[in-house]
């Protein structure tokens, strides 16, 4: 198994927040908080949740006949959930295969 070097990581999130962050228009911050590793993954499940929520009432409303919401609108919205949410899955394999390999390494 091949090992991944925290500068890596480092700036392959960089490049997922970049790209984040045009999608939307607007400029992404790349620190990590005060709080340091230990609340960025409490801040990303609440930004995941923040996109299902929003994008979920996007749908209600468009089927509720909001004439300020177009179809493709909510599609996207729906999307940028949805891959928000598998890439959460994911880091948390990811973390959780870190966390085994440590644990049986031997002393």
């Amino acid at each position: 198994m091949s090992e991944i070097s925290t500068a890596s990581m480092q700036s392959v999130l960089q490049q997922l927040q970049s790209v984040a962050g045009a999608a939307k228009g607007q400029q992404v911050s790349t620190s990590v908080g005060q709080g340091g590793f230990a609340d960025e993954p409490h801040s990303s499940i609440q930004r995941i949740n923040q996109l299902q929520q929003q994008s979920r009432a996007n749908v209600v409303a468009f089927e509720s006949g909001d004439s300020s919401l177009s179809l493709n609108d909510v599609m996207v919205d729906m999307q940028k959930s949805s891959i928000a949410f598998e890439m959460g899955v994911q880091v948390r394999n990811r973390l959780v295969s870190a966390y085994r390999d440590v644990m049986n390494m031997q002393i």
